[in-house]
């Protein structure tokens, strides 16, 4: 079809995905199963300290700038404002590989602007749902190593992302999308594309789905043999499990329910992946259960503290990839939500959408420099700390250190809201004679019990969107 029309249509129909995105926020899980192996649980204790990562998703649909592969999946709640036929339409979306050549590909940028932010870890997506691969699979020539981007000697994205993030002190998270849109073992061409789910009979095509699952557990091998030390496989698609674990939790998603049981062999996956890797964290994404070494609940931050590892994955825009003209969170908007998440025993895990060329947007790298501002300051009150029982009290968050010597206090600012000359909170009682200190300053502060109560007298400070301070708690 035109090239002009089709991109009219795609970014056409841009916004709605923006809305559908969030109508298929994944849930947490509602039960937790800790770690037997002890290099798990020790790799599990280090990824907690870091408190801060990134998530990048760049695939083909950073080409046209749309929302990443849903635009290919058909269902009642995704739009897409054309004319062409759906099958027209899913081949003009795979052509876009003919077109991502990515010459200007700076995984040193991306990095340096997540150190800069003040994050320790990386999730990079080796592979969305439409079943690009940014790595230089074996199994399929669906992948960025062998399009028009193929000569360039960083062709094996994956390779040289990792690496990137890797020499500036990040731990290594590899996204691998569980269900695959593109393979012909999971949608097959025999057969209409009516969901998200694979659209032939399991039970009738045994053979089938073995190849499939042989794909996948030839795919995650790859990526868990030929590309250095990895800390994290994190899993996506919830959908493709076992269908007996298919629960009320599942169904409350509004999404499609599967017919037969996508049971991809986890333990077979999952003792390959860490004969490679040991200690290597599976972050089977809301099938809970051995394989969920933390709960990743989407787009929002849970109501109360919870006592098990957690992250809570959002986006620093609208999108998870890229989109033009995409409205960015404000940094102090992004430090309120690192913070509150702290306190409640998580992990921030931001999302952010390299261009189509390979470069950060301005805005964005603008964005988690603004954000670093703070946290090179007041990191001490994030970094390597832990829930502590009284947490919240209006304004104010409270964490400390993981042997519980030191407890952190951090008063959030509103947008609009000058610096108060006065802080005041309950609990988490400074020891009598100890002192406060203002941790962006490294000064103390006068402070009082009245009651019970805790005062805090402030000088005067620049605008800033929190205030951490540092004290022994009796």
């Amino acid at each position: 079809m035109n090239k002009k029309l089709l991109l009219v249509l795609t970014l056409g129909f841009c916004a709605n995905l923006l809305y559908a995105q969030r109508h298929d926020i994944v849930k947490e899980s509602t039960t937790y199963e800790w770690p037997k192996d002890p290099l798990v649980k020790e790799k599990l204790d280090h990824w907690q300290d870091k408190k801060f990562g990134m998530i990048i998703h760049w695939g083909l649909y950073a080409v046209p700038g749309i929302i990443e592969s849903w635009s290919i999946c058909s269902e009642d709640w995704i739009e897409r404002d054309t004319t062409i036929s759906y099958e027209d339409y899913k081949k003009a979306y795979w052509d876009y590989s003919k077109q991502f050549n990515p010459t200007k590909f700076n995984p040193e940028q991306w990095s340096a602007a997540g150190k800069a932010a003040g994050m320790k870890y990386l999730v990079f997506t080796t592979k969305h749902h439409d079943g690009f691969a940014m790595f230089d699979t074996k199994q399929s020539d669906f992948s960025i190593a062998k399009g028009p981007f193929a000569n360039n000697p960083k062709a094996d994205v994956a390779k040289y992302v990792f690496d990137a993030f890797r020499k500036d002190g990040f731990m290594i998270g590899a996204y691998f999308s569980k269900p695959d849109w593109h393979s012909q073992y999971y949608w097959w061409q025999k057969y209409a594309t009516p969901d998200r789910n694979n659209n032939y009979d399991i039970k009738k095509y045994p053979w089938r789905w073995n190849m499939f699952k042989s794909f996948t557990y030839n795919q995650i091998g790859e990526l868990m043999n030929n590309y250095g030390s990895i800390d994290i496989l994190w899993l996506d698609g919830g959908w493709v499990r076992p269908l007996e674990t298919v629960n009320e939790e599942v169904l409350s998603w509004g999404a499609p329910i599967p017919k037969w049981s996508q049971d991809i062999d986890m333990p077979k996956i999952a003792t390959m992946a860490r004969k490679a890797q040991p200690g290597l964290l599976m972050v089977d994404r809301t099938v809970h259960g051995p394989y969920e070494n933390y709960q990743t609940p989407e787009q929002k931050i849970p109501d109360t503290q919870l006592d098990h590892p957690w992250e809570s994955c959002m986006t620093l825009g609208g999108a998870w990839g890229f989109v033009p003209n995409d409205q960015y969170k404000p940094a102090g908007e992004v430090v309120h939500k690192l913070v509150e998440i702290v306190a409640k025993g998580g992990s921030l895990l931001l999302g952010i959408g390299p261009k189509p060329d390979g470069t950060l947007p301005d805005e964005v790298t603008q964005k988690l420099s603004e954000i670093g501002k703070w946290t090179s300051k007041n990191g001490q009150a994030i970094y390597n700390t832990r829930i502590t029982k009284n947490y919240h009290d209006g304004q104010t968050w409270f964490t400390q250190s993981k042997d519980g010597k030191k407890r952190f206090a951090i008063y959030c600012i509103h947008a609009d809201e000058a610096i108060p000359g006065i802080i005041k909170w309950r609990n988490n009682i400074p020891k009598k004679g100890t002192d406060v200190l203002l941790l962006s300053t490294g000064k103390k502060v006068k402070w009082q019990n009245v009651g019970g109560e805790i005062i805090l007298s402030l000088p005067k400070l620049e605008k800033t969107a929190a205030l951490a301070f540092e004290f022994i708690p009796q």
